[in-house]
């Protein structure tokens, strides 16, 4: 079978699986978040914590709690690794350097999971399960509480309530992530992913010495790191490690897992929304977008020329054998166009245009499907754009699902919009101007300039995947990388939320003849166009001289 139709088939077997899954897990979130009934489990997590369920907040309410939650998971996990010397199961591994520690607890707090440390030499089983295990089930939890508040906001008349964050959280978690994960995890151990707490040990002879290695409980972590969108591995090789994910199977799943819980909240905005056709429309700008740029991965990858590339069947460099350019190609475009960031291969290794093509859909936003909640929500906010710039075309007054887009709306939008791309792009420029980060790059010219470019685009789009030629492990990177991952999480939950208690407000308009069928094919191509054009040409003077320098010139 050819490597091009063995890709072929591994993308349709995972839209079948991945439709299949639609309908079922997207009405079970839909009832998860607007049932009025609480499990036993959820009341003790209520009065621990002081929550009081019955309880509706506004926008400003919801933000102190997500801002509150978020600080005070931050302070926790950096003093869990500044303390891990003295901790049980440490493995001999000593407290983490503040800047380091600093840069991981803003990393897996703000759904990153940028690592710039070796996972195997540096965490201890303690940090592992009890840290960075607990940020991906609760950071992921706050990202679809957050899409959910916005959701509520089209559905909602005349009230400024949103509903009430600890129950969007407890509940995402409990009836959502957790079980979903439990399953998981026994398929990932089922394909050979270890799960253990085992020490370290000699694992054989290599090159004429011995090889240390530990082990860990990577299946239960693998799998949340997945369905979460988080990204962080156990081991620094990520998902090309054969620890985290040992076969073209079990890379297959880990994709499911990756596109399951963003593909099927469109599932869940329709259902919440009273028109299941809403969530088909931007379900199909999501698909769209996702299956052009896995296209274009292929080809790239598959068409390079070239002795080298010709004799390999492609570009081989940087890519596991077991997974191939397919199964690399397609891992590698689900991981940048969601907020997840594993990589199973290494993405500075991939042609000029191919890289080019990872860092473009983490600056699309993320959002074919996106991350968990997050892609969701970055989709509504594009789509208002939408409906504002077909709005000043015909001349009327802008309306998206029964609410008037207007001056306040569309300022909340734009400020959403525009915050990421200044992240990215002025601490770029920082990064190039000063005379230590350079120091750091292993490549000059238009590749090393990629090299940075695609750190804080990775950073601030809380992605987390890296070119990984770049010397990431200093003050500078530690310290703005990891400002870069707070404010790109925290401040566009700021206007989402703004945008949202704004909507709930409004009493719905009624549809008449005029109204753009926001449900209609006509509608996803404009959703299509004003993601690519206002969203993707921020960032292309950026890109020309990075990528598409580089790819031009091979």
């Amino acid at each position: 079978m050819s490597p091009v139709l063995a890709g072929a088939l591994q993308l349709l077997a995972l839209v079948a699986a991945l439709a299949l899954a639609y309908r079922p897990l997207g009405d079970h979130m839909a009832r998860v978040y607007s049932s009025t009934k609480h499990l036993r489990v959820e009341r003790w997590i209520y009065r621990a914590v002081g929550a009081d369920p019955a309880t509706e907040m506004r926008w400003p309410a919801y933000l102190r709690a997500v801002l509150a939650f978020s600080a005070v998971g931050v302070l926790f996990l950096y003093l869990l690794q500044r303390i891990q010397g003295v901790l049980p199961g440490s493995l001999g591994f000593v407290g983490i350097d503040p800047d380091q520690a600093f840069n991981t607890a803003a990393s897996f707090v703000a759904n990153t999971n940028w690592q710039s440390y070796y996972g195997e030499q540096a965490m201890g089983h303690v940090v592992q399960t009890g840290g960075l295990a607990v940020q991906n089930f609760v950071s992921a939890a706050v990202g679809m509480a957050v899409a959910v508040a916005l959701v509520r906001g089209f559905s909602r008349a005349r009230t400024g309530e949103l509903g009430n964050f600890w129950c969007d959280l407890v509940r995402g978690t409990v009836r959502i992530l957790l079980p979903v994960s439990v399953v998981g995890a026994l398929v990932l151990v089922a394909t050979g992913v270890i799960q253990n707490f085992s020490g370290i040990h000699e694992v054989g002879q290599f090159g004429g010495g011995g090889r240390q290695w530990n082990g860990g409980a990577v299946a239960s972590q693998e799998v949340i790191k997945e369905l979460g969108t988080n990204g962080g591995g156990y081991f620094n090789a990520n998902s090309s490690h054969p620890f985290e994910n040992p076969s073209g199977l079990s890379n297959l799943f880990e994709v499911f897992l990756i596109l399951l819980i963003p593909s099927a909240m469109t599932r869940t905005f329709g259902r919440m929304v009273g028109s299941l056709k809403q969530g088909y429309a931007v379900l199909a700008t999501m698909a769209t977008v996702w299956l052009g740029f896995t296209a274009l991965m292929m080809w790239t990858e598959f068409s390079h020329h070239g002795p080298a590339f010709e004799i390999a069947g492609g570009a081989m460099e940087g890519k596991e054998t077991r997974f191939g350019i397919a199964g690399s190609s397609i891992f590698a475009v689900a991981t940048t166009l969601t907020s997840t960031g594993a990589v199973n291969s290494f993405h500075s290794s991939y042609t000029g245009l191919g890289g080019g093509i990872t860092m473009l859909g983490m600056q699309l936003g993320e959002i074919a499907p996106g991350g968990v909640g997050s892609g969701l929500y970055g989709m509504l906010i594009t789509a208002v754009v939408a409906v504002f710039v077909a709005g000043l075309m015909v001349g009327r007054t802008p309306e998206y699902l029964g609410k008037k887009i207007g001056i306040r709306e569309i300022k909340f939008a734009a400020c959403y919009i525009l915050i990421t791309p200044a992240l990215v792009l002025c601490f770029t420029a920082a990064a190039m101007a000063l005379p230590t980060p350079p120091d750091s790059m292993t490549n000059t010219g238009a590749h090393g300039f990629s090299e940075i470019l695609y750190a804080y685009t990775s950073g601030a789009n809380n992605n987390g995947s890296a070119f990984a030629g770049l010397n990431a492990d200093t003050q500078w990177f530690n310290t703005t990388i990891g400002i870069a991952m707070l404010l790109g999480r925290l401040l566009p939950m700021v206007f989402v939320l703004a945008l949202a208690g704004s909507l709930a407000r409004q009493s719905p308009v009624p549809a008449t003849t005029g109204t753009l069928g926001t449900h209609r094919p006509l509608f996803s191509g404009l959703l299509l166009a004003t993601v690519l054009v206002v969203t993707g040409l921020t960032y292309f003077p950026a890109l020309a001289l990075g990528p598409l320098a580089e790819g031009l010139a091979s």
